[in-house]
This record gives structure tokens, C-alpha cells and sequence, in this order.
């Protein structure tokens, strides 16, 4: 958030979506800022065993098994090798995306706001 500052965050994430796993218990602490305690964003819960709701998530999730497979120890896992994974993600041409990477698309619509 430290790069956005707060009200680009709210323009940038102005919706959430999550599975219903227990970190994301505290919809209201995560719909909250830290800075001004106001809300800066909106939760929605897809249905429990409906993957199909959250199908860009699904494939971020084949994505990060390339480089972290199943049963990868994260306390063993440096900084470097998950910069190294975020950085492949974010800069992997889609088809969905018209062959431009996650990257290219999210700098475009921040510089648009």
C-alpha cells in the first residue's frame, strides 16, 4: 500500500474477491485502512467448492505451482526466489489479456487515474 498511498488504493482495489479460508475470517479489519481507518475496500466471498467463480485466481495458482509445487517449505523459500516468481507472473503474456502481460495492464490503468 505504501506505494499507492491510500486513495489510489481505494480506486485500485475497489473490490476483493476471496475463498472462504480462515485468513480471510475478519472481513472487517480487511475491508478497513490502517491510515484512515475508513473503509478502502469490498470483500466478496465466493461460494464454498466453486472454483469456477475464481477462475483468474485458479490459474494464478498453476502459475505459483511452477515455481513452489505442493508441500513447498515457505520457511525455507528466500525473498529472492518469490521476487523471481512474482516477476515471471506479472510479466507472462495472456491470451485473455490480448498477449500483454498482468503487468503491462495494471501500470496502464494506474497511469489512467
Amino acid at each position: 500500500m505504501a506505494l499507492f498511498g491510500s486513495r489510489l488504493f481505494r480506486l485500485i482495489f475497489r473490490t476483493i474477491t476471496v475463498d472462504n479460508g480462515g485468513e480471510f475470517a475478519d472481513v472487517e479489519r480487511l475491508e478497513r485502512s490502517v491510515l484512515t481507518k475508513g473503509k478502502r475496500t469490498k470483500i466478496y466471498y465466493c461460494h464454498p467448492y466453486s472454483s469456477y467463480e475464481r477462475g483468474s485466481n485458479e490459474n494464478e495458482n498453476k502459475m505459483i505451482r511452477r515455481h513452489f509445487p505442493k508441500g513447498t517449505d515457505f520457511g525455507k523459500v528466500t525473498a529472492a526466489e518469490v521476487k523471481r516468481a512474482e516477476s515471471w507472473i506479472a510479466n507472462y503474456p495472456r491470451k485473455i489479456l490480448g498477449w500483454k502481460t498482468s503487468e503491462m495492464l495494471f501500470r496502464e490503468a494506474v497511469a489512467a487515474l
